[in-house]
């Protein structure tokens, strides 16, 4: 049994060798998700830091800035992850403690780089925890084609009002109230907002594909998902909707990696409120 979008703790708990990864992380305290995996994990689970492990240079060979989170390198990536023991078919599970923000960009990370077997841990792990840090074997696989796309600031700035776009950050922030981390408050002209916790239920698990389904038709009509470009604040919560999408069956949407961090930052590009 292959998994693509998500996997329960039960469907982890039968699975064997998985390759699995713990994202944990906060923005206000940098280093809480590795404090949290030390005093605890998945056992088996290795730990991948989002500013350390996941993150590309904060700005391009040009001397413009790409954004808080910027995707690194794929080269850089695939070597990170062929340390830890990815191999081509080897069913890789992530997760974090937050909602699964961070996992679900590792998810979408690990398709950029080819590889389709990965999910994200649907809900809270209900198992038994480790404190051993896993030993890797390291192997020789290589990356593929991508099976995600992406999209860059000056393309978007080119295509607004004929792609439909969709913003993962909380309300008062899509709407200018508030910005904590960006240089300017706002949005993208023509967003739409879907704050990527509305995924999920009462339960902290992804509600069913059905219902996701229903709840993001109408802010993609009439465009097909390939069609439909996801960003947030610096290119992570948006993967929770890309993820959403898929589970729902809707298709692959593009990601804005440098998202609101990177459009903010240049004065010359458009910026809408309320």
């Amino acid at each position: 049994m292959t998994y693509t979008t998500l996997i329960s703790p039960a469907e982890l708990r039968a699975l064997n060798d998985p390759l699995i990864v713990d994202c944990g992380f906060d923005l206000a305290d940098t280093d809480a998700g590795e404090r949290a995996y030390a005093a605890g994990h998945i056992p088996g689970a290795f730990y991948l830091h989002l500013d350390r492990d996941l993150c590309g240079a904060k700005t391009g060979p040009d001397g413009a800035f790409r954004g808080r989170h910027p995707l690194p390198e794929r080269t850089d990536l695939a070597a990170l992850l062929r340390r830890l023991g990815l191999a081509a078919g080897r069913q890789v599970v992530v997760y974090d403690r937050q909602g699964s923000p961070y996992a679900a960009h590792l998810w979408w990370m690990l398709r950029w780089l080819g590889h389709a077997e990965v999910a994200v841990l649907d809900g809270a792990w209900d198992g038994d925890m480790s404190t051993e840090v896993p030993t890797a074997t390291a192997t020789d696989w290589q990356p593929g084609q991508p099976l995600v796309g992406q999209i860059a600031a000056a393309e978007l700035l080119n295509q607004l009002g004929k792609v439909r776009l969709i913003d993962a950050r909380a309300a008062e922030r899509f709407r200018g109230e508030v910005e904590p981390l960006d240089k300017a408050a706002g949005h993208i002209p023509g967003a739409s907002n879907r704050f990527f916790k509305d995924n999920l239920g009462a339960d902290g698990r992804f509600k069913p594909a059905a219902q996701l389904r229903a709840e993001f038709q109408p802010l993609l009509a009439p465009h097909a998902a390939a069609a439909v470009v996801h960003q947030c604040g610096s290119g992570v919560t948006a993967c929770h909707n890309l993820l959403a999408m898929a589970h729902a069956g809707l298709g692959d949407g593009l990601l804005y990696p440098g998202s609101w961090s990177e459009w903010s930052s240049d004065p010359a590009r458009p910026i809408a409120k309320g």
